[in-house]
């Protein structure tokens, strides 16, 4: 295992980290494997990781529990433990309190090394901006409650930025890959946190488990170049190829996963791969990129629909299951996150959007197609 020390802090983190978020299950999510999820922490902590990411929601509120057990028999000590505040339960200043007390007795430890408040986008950043939640931690940690006082993000750039400024974080955690380097906070906003000495965690290092497993044209890609690494080698070396990512969370399922991580993450040095190795990734990037059937360049020009249509975000997602060959998460999202007016169903079939398109699309056609991919089957 290699370690880097994080800025500001006198903290040295594991390169990967733990993120426990999809441990093994027994059914369903909320069903979690205990002894194998147990195993899989402490074999882990064992061979060298010792950062260790849950949250409140994570495998339907037992995500934390299960933590606390794998951290007993003195494996606590070893592990710097991060939680994160539910910031849409909190509606009021008591509901701080009321979270965090509940969160440690759940993990059962008498305080949280890395505390985030959880996925912050515009709105809900302003909300427990108002509700005075930089001071609240500030509070927490003048009462050793939590040490170390972050954030985790999904939203613009703009957004990112402006969180960013308003405080001096310990750090940040983005959700970042060789696929994402311009989406969310991006490559940006990764050397934007860094620059301004705020250290960085990376979560969703192979998106969701899309970049392990690549389509065929991509996996042939990698099959014919003259190094051999396996899809997930190549990932998570681009990562911690960069000297601003301080450690790389991946939500291991399997022993086997891992083993392969931590055998991966004893390369993980600052400029292990040549520039050479880069261009080969960058054109993983792009056959990936290449992989979409509706040649949409999201400029929404055809925003908005009288009647309401996400027209953008269904073109989107369509791509997303052709990209990865994986639909399972844009299906979920458009029948499950999208609001029914929003959905590809919703197209009244007026036409307006097609007098504004610049790639001249026959949308209205195309909408039909989205829908018979991604309505629920």
């Amino acid at each position: 295992m290699r370690y880097r020390k994080m800025n500001k802090i006198d903290v040295t983190v594991s390169s990967l980290g733990f993120g426990a978020m999809r441990l093994p299950t027994l059914g369903s999510d909320s069903q979690i494997d205990e002894p194998k999820a147990i195993e899989l922490i402490r074999y882990a902590i064992d061979h060298g990781v010792n950062y260790v990411d849950t949250a409140y929601g994570y495998h339907g509120g037992q995500s934390e529990i299960l933590v606390g057990k794998a951290l007993k028999d003195g494996y606590r000590d070893k592990t710097y433990l991060a939680t994160k505040l539910p910031v849409w339960f909190v509606n009021k200043k008591e509901d701080m309190d009321r979270l965090l007390n509940e969160q440690l007795k759940k993990l059962d430890t008498d305080h949280i090394d890395f505390y985030l408040l959880h996925a912050l986008n515009r709105e809900s950043w302003q909300k427990v901006y108002n509700l005075g939640v930089l001071e609240w931690g500030e509070r927490m940690k003048e009462k050793n409650l939590i040490r170390f006082f972050g954030f985790s993000f999904h939203d613009d750039l703009d957004t990112f930025k402006k969180i960013i400024d308003a405080y001096d974080w310990d750090f940040c955690q983005i959700q970042y890959n060789y696929m994402d380097v311009d989406y969310q906070a991006g490559r940006e906003g990764l050397l934007y946190a860094y620059n301004k000495g705020i250290n960085v965690v990376v979560m969703e290092p192979l998106r969701g488990g899309r970049l392990a497993r690549p389509p065929k044209d991509v996996m042939d890609l990698i099959n014919s170049y003259k190094i051999k690494r396996s899809p997930v080698e190549w990932a998570l070396l681009w990562l911690w190829n960069h000297k601003e990512i301080s450690t790389v969370l991946s939500g291991m399922s399997t022993l086997e996963q891992v083993k392969e991580n931590i055998e991966i993450a004893d390369k993980a040095e600052v400029g292990i791969l040549s520039q050479e190795e880069l261009e080969f990734v960058e054109k993983l990037r792009l056959a990936f990129l290449g992989r979409k059937a509706i040649d949409c360049t999201q400029c929404g020009y055809c925003m908005p629909c009288p009647y309401g249509v996400n027209i953008p975000r269904n073109f989107f997602l369509y791509n997303e299951g052709i990209r990865y060959d994986d639909w399972g998460a844009p299906r979920w999202e458009y029948n499950y996150s999208m609001r029914e007016e929003e959905r590809a169903s919703n197209c009244q079939e007026c036409g307006v959007c097609e007098t504004k398109c610049p790639q001249q699309l026959p949308i209205r056609e195309l909408l039909k197609k989205v829908h018979e991919a991604l309505a629920q089957k």
